[in-house]
């Protein structure tokens, strides 16, 4: 069995689209980073995605456990154009855009940017590359929102609308693991 410990990133304080934009992660919460550091897995690889708020937030809790290189497979959705606007402004714009984007998302794109089926075989892969050349080993994921939610979809067999009721809480962990099938043991746990 390999286990997906799914970690969203440290906190952004970001009030826009922030997608493939690197910002950095708040991590001055440095209880909140031992107390997850802790509850991981001590003989776990890590990865993360190769956004500053994931690489910075994997460092500050992987401890002695072995990094591996950062991933871009593991961003956020792209939000193309979109990135780093908010709602309002958009929706101002071009309203019906952005309202299918979010009612109906699966093959709606922003401008430039990637829909959620593409993210989700994007980070699927990225998985599945992990899952290939790590069989068997616990993996702390260091990731964002939507990249975790696409896995928690393949794991739950959820339509879509169902998967983003879920919330997945900065410097939370989101366990799946893969034994012939995807298993979920938690979601949204906060350690």
């Amino acid at each position: 069995m390999t286990n997906f410990w799914w970690v969203r990133h440290g906190p952004t304080h970001a009030t826009v689209m922030a997608g493939w934009s690197d910002i950095a992660a708040d991590l001055s919460d440095t209880a909140a980073l031992e107390r997850l550091s802790d509850y991981l897995p001590t003989t776990a690889l890590v990865v993360s995605s190769d956004l500053v708020r994931c690489t910075a937030t994997a460092d500050a809790i992987a401890g002695a456990r072995q990094r591996l290189p950062a991933d871009p497979g593991l961003r956020e959705l792209n939000f193309g154009d979109w990135e780093m606007r908010n709602w309002a402004d958009i929706d101002a714009e071009d309203p019906e855009a952005i309202r299918a984007y979010w009612s109906n998302p699966g093959d709606s794109r922003p401008p430039n940017g990637e829909s959620w089926n593409e993210a989700a075989a994007r980070v699927s892969a990225a998985a599945d590359r992990l899952l290939a050349k790590h069989a068997g080993a616990d993996l702390v994921v260091v990731a964002h929102f939507g990249a975790i939610l696409t896995q928690l979809q393949r794991a739950l067999q959820l339509p879509l609308a169902e998967v983003f009721s879920h919330k997945i809480g900065n410097l939370s962990v989101t366990r799946l693991s893969f034994d012939q099938r995807w298993i979920a043991h938690e979601i949204d746990h906060n350690p």
